[in-house]
């Protein structure tokens, strides 16, 4: 199994889409990642777990699922750079493989450390660039592509069976 934990502020910040919403409304940016990581593990069929920091906000750990991605908000006096550092910690196995998506050197350098991959924003987002590209490139050839019939036919018993099936003899 693949994990990618996102470092939700860091990918924000780095991110001009979703820093352009930051200036407006937080709430927006955050809701932006969400939707975009949802479609990531869509196409990519990875978990997908996004880590943001509460380390002011008293009282407002919380995890949940949202568009089938894991949200979590650190605890009160953690960072989300400790919380990432213990999920890896904790998802590390034989059969998993950990990427953590983030900017951040310092704790690029601590991740790996720990036996987990990184992603760096861009490379996220390159590879989301690749994925919409791909998803609109089947989209147009699926609504070019003219649907098969189950069985070949030849041509004259088609045309019959599209008599019978209009109520023509």
């Amino acid at each position: 199994m693949i994990v990618l934990v996102v470092d939700g502020y860091n990918i924000i910040g780095a991110w001009d889409e979703l820093q352009r919403l930051k200036e407006e409304d937080i709430g927006q940016a955050r809701d932006r990642l969400i939707e975009q990581m949802a479609e990531y593990k869509a196409y990519t069929g990875q978990r997908v777990i996004i880590v943001f920091d509460a380390y002011y906000v008293e009282g407002i750990q919380s995890q949940y699922k949202e568009h089938n991605v894991d949200v979590i908000f650190t605890r009160e006096n953690e960072t989300a750079d400790e919380c990432i550092e213990r999920l890896v910690a904790t998802l590390m196995n034989v059969q998993t493989k950990v990427y953590v998506a983030t900017s951040d050197y310092a704790e690029q350098r601590t991740i790996f450390g720990r036996g987990a991959l990184r992603k760096s924003a861009r490379e996220l987002y390159i590879e989301m660039q690749n994925i919409e590209r791909n998803i609109g490139e089947k989209i147009e050839t699926h609504q070019k592509t003219q649907p098969q019939l189950r069985i070949p036919l030849k041509e004259d018993v088609r045309e019959k069976f599209e008599k019978w099936r209009r109520g023509n003899k």
